[in-house]
């Protein structure tokens, strides 16, 4: 079963109306933003990742959700497995970094013991407050679609963390996700549609045109590539970017650095273009749980 199979399940159970019909990153519940994001051992970290490395990790992907809704941080919760002394101890100083560096207080959560060889499943509930959210399926025709930073990034630092040796920058970029917090509370009052790139900048845009009913075309000469950075489809595909992918009117003033990489109209699908040619779609678009 794929993950938008299971999503299609889930919708036709009893929903809460803060969970948005399922069809956002986030829900809402007395006044706050809600999200939760799981990192698994092996596939969305390197069992040779630094744990001090992989907590950071999974705080900022939690956050980002938050700073796509324009939250402030209000706290998390943390599940986390057991298993290995030294580890545990060592993420746990991960943890208390970037706890302070990102601002963001621990609520609670719970432990678990692991078998000594099972992979590491670490969970985060993170929560916001104050929160303009503005949906994923906010595009409207005419719009424009633009990301925060440079893409790709976290792509190259995956493949620098593999082979051992390579960029420190890029590395970081994979290991250590600087969640868009202050971005995304100048732009949400002023966007029609945001979100994280979690999956990969191709993937995530045809998520928002879906959920907007529009069609969207991107242009991959217009993706912004960071030094060391230059397949731009590779790039766009890559994920864990963790860069704010918004929708605007064209003629709107961002409050932040941001770059044009496409644009919304009627229709359906996604349509990619380079050098004003179009260009046919790769055979994936991004990352998608259930699919292997």
């Amino acid at each position: 079963m794929t993950e938008a199979d299971f999503l299609a399940r889930l919708r036709t159970l009893p929903l809460h109306p803060g969970a948005r019909g399922l069809t956002d990153d986030t829900a809402t519940l007395a006044g706050l933003t809600i999200t939760t994001d799981t990192l698994v051992e092996g596939i969305h970290f390197l069992p040779t990742d630094p744990p001090q490395d992989v907590a950071w990790k999974l705080v900022a992907t939690n956050l980002s959700d938050l700073a796509a809704k324009g939250a402030l941080v209000e706290g998390i919760l943390l599940n986390y497995p057991l298993r290995d002394a030294a580890w545990d101890a060592a993420f746990l100083d991960g943890l208390a970094g970037v706890l302070t560096e990102l601002d963001c207080l621990l609520l609670g959560g719970d432990t678990v013991t692991l078998p000594p060889n099972a992979p590491r499943i670490l969970t985060v509930t993170a929560f916001g407050r104050d929160a303009p959210a503005p949906p994923r399926s906010g595009a409207k025709a005419g719009d424009a679609l633009y990301v925060t930073g440079t893409i790709g990034d976290a792509g190259a630092g995956l493949a620098i963390a593999r082979a051992g040796t390579g960029d420190a920058v890029l590395l970081a970029r994979y290991r250590r996700p600087v969640p868009r917090l202050a971005e995304g509370r100048a732009l949400a009052w002023q966007v029609h549609a945001m979100m994280d790139v979690s999956d990969g900048l191709l993937i995530d845009a045809a998520r928002m045109a879906a959920a907007s009913a529009l069609a969207v075309t991107i242009d991959l000469a217009a993706v912004p590539l960071a030094p060391g950075v230059t397949d731009p489809l590779a790039a766009a595909t890559a994920g864990d970017d963790y860069e704010l992918l918004f929708a605007a009117p064209v003629d709107r003033a961002l409050p932040v650095p941001a770059t044009r990489v496409g644009s919304f109209a009627p229709g359906t699908g996604l349509t990619l273009t380079q050098d004003s040619r179009t260009v046919p779609l790769p055979a994936s678009l991004g990352y998608q749980h259930g699919l292997r």
